[in-house]
């Protein structure tokens, strides 16, 4: 059984399906019937294939949104092998611009009125040009630099469409694929959607400037352009300009006269904040979206891609990132499986295994191999293979700190990030237990308190209800039965032994006010029996709980962990 060959889609078959062909996933290409679109009805020569450059420039070749999926596949670690891994890193946009009369058309249509009306001055030629659009050096009226950020016509169709085919493809292989199951193409092609929807509405980006801008203000080496109110639609991004280089592109004796130390130190620090504290964070830090400003700030642009994360999420991030940075694989392991979901064929002692051996090899790295980055990403590679499937945003962020070793590395040769990891943990830690303590967490919490008492006296109601009915049921799943009886009956034996010398106590104390020719040191003899009796079971009683309790903590300690 095929898939369905949709005719809008019929050409985009042919060259996914020349792509697997030619990447050595002919196995796929079969699975799914794709060997009759296939231009001339053959498979194109897979000799020598399977080269990591030759798939980046040929995902290049086929449009913006295979692009977009090679950077998505470039944090897949456990689709794709190290080589292909560090080629799709790599992967950056670089196009031909479209002509200058496009742009004054799209932006008189998005602001109403004509390009020369809205701006003093717009420079024709681009500064940079990418898939999805291009920008232009310009004034405001008031004179303000600006860079204007516009879309590149009917990307938005051409976007749709391949993802449509591209989705009729993964579900496809979901259902009919060892590795659709595996793997599952469909939650991922849909992680890439919303992304690149989001990418295609320039007001989301500029909702992201403000917040990534207002969250990083406390850092002066950390800028990030502010977008002007009143220019910015969904198809034209004005944010101010900054005039600055790629971190890249600054030569041995330019880097000679930065303080390349502490610009890498803030960095890490201002992402170390996004991801742990707030939960947002500019997720595609790559060379190319980083500058150098003129006053040797760190400049961070274009965050159309940001990752978000839960609270439960940050802590668990934070506490496996401690465990990394001081050599504790197996914790940093049992992290992991904690956040993510394991499949029938997960093998836990395995993943422990492998990732105590990575954490290893990167605690006792040199300075110059020290990527911690690279160790999340391996992280997520082991859990696929592993049977483990961790949460999309562990990924997105192993993808943001192997960029961010790379910049940091390019400042800093020298910068060691587990180190900043460790200096960081307490003020993390601080703001952490801040932020759960601020006035609307409180809020939260007294309002979730007034529901539970609100619900209370109902909920006793019915348990009353229930008893009295003889209708209530405790459910005790326990794993040795025999164990758990004996257990209960010394638990048994004990009370009633106490009640026994309690009783005795008791009588005791009453006899003591009968006169009788019997005593014993002066006091009533019986009641003197009675209390010595009571008193001897005590010691016995005492002595009996030590000694057993002690043996319990001896062989709970000596049991294999």
């Amino acid at each position: 059984m095929g898939i369905t060959l949709h005719p809008r889609h019929l050409k985009r078959y042919a060259q996914i399906a020349g792509l697997l062909m030619k990447h050595g996933r002919a196995d796929l290409v079969r699975q799914t019937g794709l060997e009759s679109a296939l231009e001339n009805g053959s498979p194109p020569d897979t000799e020598g294939a399977a080269r990591a450059e030759e798939l980046t420039t040929d995902l290049e070749g086929l449009g913006p949104t295979f692009t977009k999926l090679g950077q998505l596949l470039s944090s897949r670690v456990d689709l794709l092998p190290a080589p292909y891994i560090e080629a799709l890193s790599r992967l950056q946009e670089d196009v031909q611009p479209f002509p200058f009369e496009e742009v004054e058309r799209i932006i008189e249509e998005e602001l109403g009125v004509p390009a020369s009306t809205a701006f003093l001055e717009l420079e024709p030629t681009p500064v940079a040009s990418a898939s999805l659009g291009q920008v232009h050096r310009g004034k405001l009226p008031t004179g303000r630099a600006v860079a204007v950020k516009v879309q590149r016509p009917g990307i938005r169709q051409q976007v749709a469409d391949d993802l449509d085919a591209l989705g009729e493809l993964a579900v496809f292989l979901d259902q009919h694929t060892e590795a659709g199951r595996r793997y599952r193409f469909a939650p991922s092609l849909d992680e890439m959607r919303r992304a690149l929807t989001s990418e295609l509405d320039y007001r989301r980006e500029a909702t992201h400037l403000r917040t990534l801008g207002d969250n990083l203000a406390e850092f002066d080496r950390i800028l990030v352009p502010c977008p002007i109110p009143g220019y910015v639609t969904g198809r034209l991004l004005t944010m101010d300009y900054v005039p600055g280089r790629n971190v890249t592109e600054i030569g041995p004796l330019a880097r000679m006269e930065l303080d390349g130390a502490a610009l890498a130190d803030q960095l890490f620090k201002a992402y170390l904040k996004q991801v742990l504290v707030d939960g947002f964070f500019h997720a595609d830090p790559h060379p190319g979206n980083v500058f150098v400003t003129e006053d040797q700030r760190i400049a961070l642009i274009d965050v159309g891609m940001v990752g978000r994360l839960p609270p439960e999420l940050q802590d668990g991030i934070l506490r496996m990132l401690l465990a990394m940075s001081e050599g504790r694989g197996r914790d940093a392991a049992d992290l992991a499986i904690d956040m993510g979901e394991q499949t029938d064929r997960m093998d836990t002692e395995g993943f422990r295994d492998e990732i105590s051996r990575q954490v290893l090899e990167f605690y006792t790295a040199s300075t110059e191999d020290l990527q911690i980055g690279t160790v999340v990403m391996n992280l997520t590679r082991a859990a696929g293979e592993h049977g483990l499937i961790i949460p999309a945003q562990l990924t997105m962020l192993g993808k943001t700190l192997l960029n961010l070793d790379l910049v940091g590395r390019t400042l800093d040769p020298g910068f060691q990030p587990n180190l900043a990891v460790q200096q960081n943990a307490p003020e993390l830690m601080r703001r952490r237990i801040q932020k759960t303590t601020s006035p609307a967490h409180l809020l939260s919490s007294l309002l979730e308190a007034n529901d539970f008492l609100q619900r209370l006296p109902a909920r006793l109601n019915r348990t009353f209800d229930a008893l009295s009915e003889r209708e209530f049921e405790v459910k005790v799943r326990v794993v040795n039965d025999t164990l758990l009886l004996a257990g209960l009956q010394k638990i048994a034996n004990r009370i009633a032994t106490g009640a026994v010398l309690a009783a005795l106590i008791i009588a005791a104390a009453m006899l003591m006010r009968v006169e009788t020719t019997f005593q014993i040191l002066g006091y009533p003899g019986v009641a003197m029996l009675l209390f010595l009796t009571a008193a001897a079971g005590a010691i016995v009683l005492l002595f009996d709980v030590i000694r057993h309790d002690g043996s319990t903590r001896e062989r709970g300690r000596s049991s294999p962990k």
